[in-house]
């Protein structure tokens, strides 16, 4: 039986603090329906204390994430490249992500978007309640920023941006937060672990600024 999303959370948020993140590891595993990205801060306060968390995410997203990162052009458009699309040929245009909450080890995002006012020009922000690895995916294909609320770092956060995956098969890890909505990479037709090599129990990609 389907257990319903919790309520997303009311507006509070947008009063907090927002720090930039980059993405600096995405985790492929074959034989699993689970991936993992790690997001880390931009600018620690302090060198070599860099604060970092990881997201469980679906098979479909992390390959269109890793897809991004690897330069790979899939021979026609997937969801959040056409999502992307979409909201260019609109007028508008991919402002960032903002990871705002993190309720019953659920990560709740918004993608910012500028839209056209009455007068033509992108005047407007609106904010779209998001899945984070659907709004990650979307806005790095736009080449938009991160952010996360202080408040969610400071609850899921390891330092120096470690490896917090020592056994990825406990979801309910320390630092470790599922998505919204689980995915069964078995019926997503844009799912599929095609970078890796067969037997292979998971691979590791690691991304620099």
């Amino acid at each position: 039986m389907a257990h319903p999303d919790p309520p997303y959370p009311d507006d509070s948020f947008s009063s907090q603090a927002l720090v930039p993140l980059r993405l600096v590891r995405v985790v492929l595993r074959e034989r699993s329906d689970q991936q993992w990205i790690f997001l880390a801060e931009v600018s620690p306060a302090k060198e070599g204390n860099e604060r970092g968390f990881p997201i469980v995410i679906g098979t479909g997203e992390a390959a269109e994430i890793h897809r991004l990162v690897s330069g790979v052009t899939p021979p026609r458009p997937l969801t959040h490249q056409l999502t992307a699309t979409v909201v260019e040929s609109l007028g508008s245009r991919v402002l960032g992500v903002d990871i705002v909450d993190l309720r019953s080890n659920t990560f709740y995002a918004q993608l910012r978007l500028a839209v056209p006012g009455t007068d033509g020009s992108l005047s407007q922000e609106v904010s779209v309640d998001a899945r984070p690895s659907d709004a990650l995916a979307i806005a790095l294909r736009s080449g938009a920023p991160i952010r996360v609320a202080e408040t969610v770092l400071e609850q899921v956060r390891s330092d120096k941006a470690q490896d917090v995956l020592e056994d990825p098969d406990d979801p309910t890890a320390e630092g470790l937060g599922e998505e919204t909505d689980e995915i069964d990479g078995s019926s997503d037709e844009e799912s599929g672990d095609d970078d890796l090599e067969e037997g292979d129990p998971g691979a590791t990609f690691e991304f620099d600024e």
